[in-house]
Formats: C-alpha cells, structure tokens, sequence
C-alpha cells in the first residue's frame, strides 16, 4: 500500500488490490505506483469527478499519453485511489 497527500491536505492511500486494477485493466499506462501517488500529491490539474466523493488529478506527460488521471474517491476524509489510466487529452 501507498499512501500520500493531495493538495488539501487529505490522506490519499493506494491499496495493492486497487494497483493491480490499474496494471492489470490499462497494462499500457506505463507508470509506477509512485508516479500515481506523485499525481495526487502534486496535480498538474485536478477537478470534481461526476459521483459524489469522487475527484479526479491530472499529471501531464505521466505514461505513453499526454495526460494521466487518477480517479480519487473521498469518504470520512480519507481518499481510496479507484484507478488511473491514460488520457490523450484534459480532460
């Protein structure tokens, strides 16, 4: 498990079982654990997400495409990475 911040200073945790999710549905986004949490910790660009609870970071040139997002969602302050995966665009 990973863990960081996100800009608001909210704990953010990445779970094994969420990184084999990334790997194992979006093999091709060729990045690290560390390259994900880094995204939440310092986004290029961040914005709500359509759920409630759910936001969403940016890293520019993070893996093969222009964009990565990284799907956060919030729950008792705390934030579970639900996946990441690459973005040609932003967002």
């Amino acid at each position: 498990m990973w863990s960081t911040r996100d800009p608001d200073g909210r704990t953010v945790v990445l779970t094994d079982k969420q990184w084999d999710h990334v790997i194992l549905g979006h093999p091709y986004i060729g990045v690290s654990p560390e390259d994900i949490i880094d995204a939440v910790a310092w986004p290029d660009a961040r914005m709500a997400g359509p759920l409630t609870g759910e936001e969403w970071f940016y890293r520019a040139g993070a893996g093969p495409s222009a964009w990565m997002r990284v799907v956060v969602h919030y729950a008792d302050g705390q934030g579970l990475i639900l996946t990441a995966f690459p973005r040609r665009a932003y967002p």
